[in-house]
């Protein structure tokens, strides 16, 4: 029933907003529209009126591709509680091109639209208070993207001496820093430390 419910909101969407939405993909029981960027508000408007009933955001999230020219997906998630489904919005954008808020439709968003600026460093144009929510003042870099490094750069420890907290830069052996991005079942081309014994 659900999987209709969808399909007719799908081919709505598409005849209503056919400029703005870039594609309509119906996949696992769910429904993801890639809408364009520039629309966003006025998508998000549409669907939380009638005919559509979308009244709760849900979550903003994002996902990191770093080798795409708009490396960053900016996904919305929606449900309609009248019509028992849920929906998927993405947008595609940049590290310099931001995405209009949706604060002036969904006011919980802006929250969700910090952490999106927090940990991927998304910008939101528009929102009235664009700043970090969850990592500490001056940390450096965004912890979500694929290119930040897992230690980070500053480690945080309290100071007995000083008696206070202090940052200090990460300190690392070379060699544990060559960062390939290879999981561990693609399989590094070299001898990881530690496997030096094994047998080949």
């Amino acid at each position: 029933m659900s999987l209709e419910k969808l399909q007719a909101v799908a081919e709505r969407l598409h005849a209503d907003l056919k400029e703005a939405v870039h594609e309509v993909v119906l996949a696992f029981g769910e429904l993801t529209v890639t809408v364009d960027r520039e629309r966003i508000v006025e998508v998000m408007a549409k669907l939380r009126a009638e005919p559509y009933r979308f009244h709760q955001l849900i979550d903003v999230c994002g996902v990191d591709y770093p080798k795409r020219a708009r490396r960053f997906d900016v996904v919305y998630h929606l449900l309609s509680l009248t019509q028992n489904i849920r929906l998927r919005i993405k947008v595609q954008t940049d590290e310099v091109v931001p995405v209009p808020s949706i604060r002036s439709v969904y006011p919980n968003a802006d929250w969700y639209e910090r952490e999106a600026f927090d940990m991927y460093g998304m910008l939101f144009s528009n929102h009235p208070d664009l700043r970090r929510l969850l990592t500490d003042y001056g940390f450096e870099g965004h912890p979500l993207r694929k290119d930040f490094p897992m230690t980070g750069h500053v480690e945080v420890r309290y100071d007995e001496e000083q008696k206070r907290v202090v940052y200090e830069p990460v300190k690392l052996t070379q060699e544990y820093r060559r960062f390939d991005f290879l999981s561990p079942w693609e399989g590094a081309q070299y001898v990881l430390p530690g496997d030096e014994k094994a047998k080949v």
